[in-house]
């Protein structure tokens, strides 16, 4: 399977909607951990259960490091979504994996990096799902502190939320995702799930996602 990568968005938004992996609910939005009230509910852990969409997602990340990131040496999977995304691109592109803890262990060798990672490695992680960056962010600053170079990060989806756009930018890591929130509103839209309307009030709530519902 060949991918064009100015295809990923479109495709992969249709196939999270296909599997619900992806929620819409503009009239009804759903509650973050973090209190937040959103329209959307990203659950992209379904997509290991569906051996097509995540060969889809596993050859998209592999097309896109194939053209951004030629040279990788190790791909990292960020747990606890990205690591079996990371585990299927390691092996499409025979390719060594580690995956990043949130935390060091608290035990044993206390590892946040787990796997071999040598000094001067470059390496792309994966991410199943980008909000704020935050963790994403974390878990490539562990591996450029454990030596490693990081190349990249890529992710399934992204809300693109300025904030996490600044974040990467500002330590110059490069952060890059198969889907975003643009194009899912545009293929739900195509496909009948949400209209014209709906679309508008979707679109306010990544523009001050902290006011919607209120």
């Amino acid at each position: 399977m060949t991918i064009p990568v100015q295809q990923l968005p479109q495709k992969i938004a249709e196939a999270l909607l296909k599997i619900e992996a992806v929620a819409l609910s503009p009239n009804e939005p759903f509650t973050w951990t973090s209190g937040i009230k959103s329209p959307i509910y990203c659950d992209n852990r379904l997509t290991i259960s569906y051996p097509e969409i995540r060969d889809l997602i596993a050859e998209g990340f592999a097309a896109m490091i194939r053209e951004q990131a030629p040279d990788a040496e190790v791909i990292a999977g960020i747990a606890t979504g990205g690591i079996p995304h990371g585990a299927f691109v390691a092996q499409k592109l025979n390719l060594p994996m580690v995956y990043v803890r949130d935390k060091a262990k608290g035990h044993g060798k206390q590892n946040q990096i787990e796997g071999v990672l040598k000094p001067g490695q470059k390496v792309v992680l994966i991410e199943d799902l980008i909000s704020t960056g935050g963790s994403s962010l974390k878990a490539a600053l562990a591996v450029r502190e454990a030596g490693g170079d990081v190349q990249r990060v890529l992710a399934i989806f992204t809300y693109q939320f300025k904030q996490a756009a600044d974040a990467f930018a500002a330590e110059n890591i490069p952060l890059d995702t198969l889907s975003n929130y643009s194009a899912l509103l545009e293929v739900a839209a195509d496909i009948g799930k949400i209209d014209a309307g709906q679309v508008a009030l979707l679109q306010t709530w990544r523009e001050n996602p902290q006011e919607y519902g209120k």
